[in-house]
């Protein structure tokens, strides 16, 4: 059994642990309003110009997306991995890192983007390291940056470098669940049944088919960002789930350890008073 310096001991580290997984809650709760509230203004936005170009390949005139919405000519695969930089976060980078090297048994010379240094330093050691270093945008997503990445992806697919592009990352749907996803970012398509009815006819400046070659690529560059700023806030939603479940764990153990330093303690009294006792009767 051990004795009460022991248990004393492990009181004070139980209560030194809880101060930090308090604070990390708490930080992470508020990064995750902040993401949340990036991801959720973003949707709409994405959702409604995709809307309004799925609208557009119906129109007269309009046959297609030339070098965008066909598959490449050869058969080399790009995948685009995104996690975060630090850990404390539960299962939100083991689930990426696991989905990754799935897809890498399916594809075994694909290139891997690693957007994350967790996911960057699994697929480093497993032989797919990055071919530059993209981590700064998984705690600071950026449109520009973002933009710039896919269009290196998207010229390479129309040049016929790579025949596919696809993107694995945790998509946020609320602060207790948040799901591995793997997309098809290239060759990406619009499905014209997929636009929202709409009774207004607009007078379009230019034709229609230069419309949807000036924004589609806007649209693809969109995806990456909203990808990134998803992975975000499903991050700090699975940061603050799991040092919730720290701090209640901890303080658990910290009841269990102290009634244990209590029932000790009254031993030890006890075992004091009978010595004393059998002491005077002799």
């Amino acid at each position: 059994m051990p004795t009460l310096k022991e248990i004393k001991g492990r009181i004070a580290s139980v209560q030194s642990t809880l101060k930090i997984t308090s604070a990390m809650k708490l930080v992470s709760s508020a990064k995750l309003r902040k993401a949340q509230a990036a991801i959720e203004s973003m949707r709409p936005y994405s959702d409604r110009l995709q809307g309004i170009l799925s609208r557009l390949l119906s129109a007269p005139g309009v046959s297609g997306l030339p070098g965008y919405g066909t598959a490449g000519e050869t058969d080399a695969v790009v995948i685009v991995a995104i996690s975060s930089n630090s850990s404390l976060c539960g299962a939100f980078n083991a689930n990426v890192i696991r989905r990754v090297k799935q897809l890498l048994a399916e594809y075994p010379g694909a290139t891997v983007y690693s957007i994350g240094r967790k996911v960057a330093d699994a697929l480093r050691k497993a032989g797919y390291p990055s071919p530059e270093d993209l981590n700064h945008l998984s705690e600071h997503p950026s449109y520009a940056a973002a933009a710039s990445l896919s269009g290196r992806f998207r010229e390479a697919f129309s040049q016929g470098k790579v025949g596919k592009v696809l993107l694995v990352y945790n998509h946020f749907f609320s602060t207790a669940r948040q799901s591995t996803v793997t997309e098809t970012f290239l060759p990406a398509s619009l499905d014209p049944a997929e636009a929202a009815p709409e009774e207004t006819d607009y007078i379009l400046e230019p034709d229609p088919a230069a419309l949807l070659a000036e924004l589609y690529p806007k649209v693809v560059d969109l995806r990456l960002y909203t990808a990134l700023l998803d992975s975000a806030a499903a991050e700090h939603a699975a940061r603050t789930v799991a040092m919730q479940m720290a701090t209640d764990n901890g303080e658990q153990l910290l009841q269990e350890l102290t009634l244990l330093y209590n029932k000790s303690r009254q031993q030890k009294i006890t075992s004091e008073i009978l010595d004393l006792a059998a002491g005077a009767a002799q």
